[in-house]
């Protein structure tokens, strides 16, 4: 938790703007871009820092303790980056998803390849528990990406409890926390009450995601302090996995109406480019898809790559 100066912040800024845009997106994870730019365990350090001590520290109104214990201007920093890029892409993602998904999820394949190559790199020896929990990680994110979303309730204690699982998700690279709330049938429920800023649902939600994530970092940090190989191994898995998810080309076998009287997808298969436009009548824009997968490939092994050489700096 080292000082930093004013560039460095920029880039933490940038970094937490990266964070909020895989974030928004239904099958990338925003953990995805903490791990490959050099923060994950930092930020993990920090969540996991706000505990019985930093409340201790409030109540004694030592609010300088309390700033320093928790790495305040890091998680200030970071968040304001990711609540930004969140309120600025939402309705830049939703039009991309809705009128050019194949473009969209062709960036992303690109940048979750590289990922699972750079993160597993990471990993110092492979032993059978090392790959089998990649194998496991893989098995997990794939039967995510298959499962078939559900209608569900719009009360208050569910969006709380989406909160408390989505924003779990988040923080784990591979696995998209905006996929989980698909999943749940809150997906753009939340995002549109982002966009409309509707207040009492985004504190609801809100909340869950900080009971969430405070519980569940104690306990992933743990696991990278005592089982690094075997839990970057399953991370990467997860990555891998997600793959199906992200994949550009997608024809859609069963739909549904929203409560909007919208008709969204609800089963899709994965297909081949070339059979793209006939079995969808869309155009797959397959040159412009194979140069955003290599930009997207290209791009985090910059990141990784700027990360190692100032890993000293930042």
């Amino acid at each position: 938790m080292e000082r930093r100066n004013l560039k460095q912040y920029l880039l933490l800024f940038s970094k937490g703007v990266s964070m909020g845009a895989a974030d928004v997106v239904p099958g990338v994870s925003g953990g995805t871009i903490a791990f490959i730019t050099g923060i994950y365990e930092e930020l993990l350090d920090s969540i996991r820092s706000v505990n019985g001590e930093a409340v201790k520290l409030l109540l004694r109104l030592n609010f300088a303790g309390f700033w320093k214990h928790i790495n305040g201007n890091f998680l200030v920093v970071l968040l304001a980056g990711i609540g930004f890029s969140i309120l600025m892409l939402s309705r830049l993602v939703l039009y991309l998803l809705e009128y050019h998904p194949e473009l969209l999820w062709s960036f992303f394949f690109g940048l979750i390849v590289a990922s699972a190559v750079v993160v597993g790199k990471k990993i110092t020896r492979w032993t059978p528990m090392v790959v089998l929990a990649f194998i496991l990680g893989a098995a997990i994110a794939y039967w995510i990406t298959v499962a078939t979303p559900t209608q569900t309730p719009e009360a208050y204690w569910f969006i709380f409890i989406s909160g408390a699982i989505a924003i779990c998700a988040m923080i784990l690279p591979g696995i998209s926390g905006s996929f989980i709330l698909v999943l749940m049938a809150k997906y753009e429920f939340i995002l549109n009450a982002v966009k409309d800023l509707k207040l009492a649902i985004i504190l609801t939600f809100g909340l869950g995601c900080v009971t969430g994530i405070l519980s569940f970092s104690h306990v992933l940090n743990w696991m990278l302090k005592h089982y690094h190989n075997i839990t970057v191994s399953l991370l990467t898995g997860f990555m891998v996995g997600s793959l199906n998810k992200v994949w550009p080309w997608k024809n859609t076998l069963e739909t549904y109406i929203d409560r909007h009287g919208e008709v969204k997808p609800l089963v899709q298969a994965n297909v081949l480019p070339t059979d793209y436009l006939q079995l969808t009548g869309e155009e797959p824009y397959l040159l412009y898809g194979i140069l955003l997968a290599i930009f997207g490939f290209l791009l985090v092994y910059f990141i990784d790559r700027v990360t190692d050489d100032h890993s000293t700096e930042v």
